[in-house]
């Protein structure tokens, strides 16, 4: 089963996170198949940067986010819809 989940980088109690696509069973620190996005916590407020545009095409494919970045998700769905377009 694939899943989109956070792969923590960063130092010593200064964490950012890279969304990533993998297998549900490996662990945290393997190899990514897929960098969709990161998330900087620390930042006021949380930075979250994605690309909706892969991250529609693998929940397309049956990739299952786990909880904090279904959560992250939806608040970058939020900001997307409401950020002014640059359009004429």
């Amino acid at each position: 089963m694939m899943s989109m989940r956070l792969q923590r980088f960063g130092t010593k109690k200064k964490p950012t996170y890279r969304i990533v696509v993998m297998d549900s069973e490996r662990a945290r620190q393997s190899q990514a198949l897929d960098t969709l996005g990161t998330y900087d916590p620390l930042d006021d407020p949380a930075g979250v940067k994605l690309d909706l545009a892969r991250v529609q095409a693998w929940l397309a494919k049956g990739v299952r986010p786990s909880s904090t970045v279904r959560s992250l998700l939806d608040r970058a769905a939020k900001s997307a819809k409401t950020a002014p377009s640059t359009e004429p």
